[in-house]
């Protein structure tokens, strides 16, 4: 069955302002390879309008292969958005959600068999809300060497605490670490 991950970059002080990170040609690799192994891809408003650049290499290509080559990818995936403000969309693969995120994961989640690609969640207020619901199966936190100082904050607005489980690292040569954990299933109340 595919899983719902929730795959993001940060900074070593938990930034996850898509401009904060340090992305080279091997991160543009490995994220290429991540879309290519999914069925859809979840963004809220804000996140899905940064992404629009990359519509545009499409039209007017980067010297840079790997950026071409993710470019592709991420046009290929389809986008499901989240939005109270988007009537519609450009991206021929986006489309605008029609239920709300439970109802839309559930039946996502729902209509995979055995062997389907995996769900991306690629917006810290998507993961925020989804992490509430227990609805993570993995999550792919990319940590870039860098401390922004400030930004948006990943766990904004948690108030239980939750317990992952590290079942994998990889290491890029740029210094970049990306920790792949599952929920533990444990959960506390911060009272």
């Amino acid at each position: 069955m595919g899983k719902l991950i929730a795959a993001i970059n940060t900074t070593l002080d938990g930034i996850c302002d898509h401009t904060a990170g340090i992305p080279d040609e091997e991160i543009h690799q490995h994220y290429t390879k991540l879309l290519r192994q999914g069925d859809a891809i979840l963004y809220g408003r804000t996140t899905y309008e940064l992404m629009e650049f990359w519509r545009t290499l499409l039209e007017n290509p980067s010297e840079e292969k790997s950026m071409n080559e993710f470019a592709k990818a991420i046009d290929q995936i389809p986008k499901i958005v989240f939005s109270r403000t988007l009537k519609n969309v450009a991206w021929e693969s986006a489309t605008i959600a029609k239920r709300e995120l439970k109802a839309t994961v559930l039946e996502l989640k729902q209509s995979r068999r055995d062997g389907d690609k995996d769900i991306f969640v690629g917006s810290p207020s998507l993961i925020i809300q989804l992490m509430k619901l227990n609805l993570i199966d993995e999550y792919q936190f990319c940590v870039h060497p860098v401390v922004a100082g400030s930004g948006l904050p990943l766990f904004e607005d948690i108030n239980d605490r939750t317990i992952l489980k590290l079942i994998k690292t990889k290491t890029f040569s740029g210094g970049a670490v990306t920790l792949y954990y599952e929920p533990a299933n444990e959960k506390t109340a911060n009272s």
